[in-house]
């Protein structure tokens, strides 16, 4: 999740533009496309089919990682994510069952 000010900025300058990043794991590095849903703006709650306000799409596998524009994201805590260092809200776990619901935080299988 990122703050509206971070979506908006993202948006405005980095929209469709592909990163590359390497790591010790990955040496020759991996492509990823940013992508902002030009709706990130919208925040109905009865909007349900446009939770997803932005995409990290890994241009080889076409694996993504969604982005979610959040009003209340602080305080922030240290914590690791696949041995990397990223902060993370206090009350994650509230925020995750307001947007996903209460089987967000039980439910391992997709449901389409």
């Amino acid at each position: 999740m990122v703050s509206e000010e971070t979506m908006q900025f993202l948006a405005n300058f980095y929209n469709m533009t592909t990163y590359h990043y390497k790591t010790p794991r990955l040496p020759k590095g991996r492509d990823y496309l940013l992508e902002i849903n030009p709706n990130h703006v919208v925040r109905e709650r009865d909007d349900t089919l446009n939770v997803i306000d932005a995409r990290w799409i890994d241009t080889d596998t076409g694996l993504f990682i969604d982005i979610t524009t959040e009003k209340d994201l602080y305080p922030l805590r240290q914590s690791t994510f696949e041995h990397t260092p990223v902060k993370v809200p206090f009350a994650y776990a509230e925020i995750i069952k307001e947007e996903y619901g209460n089987k967000a935080m039980t439910q391992t299988i997709f449901e389409q």
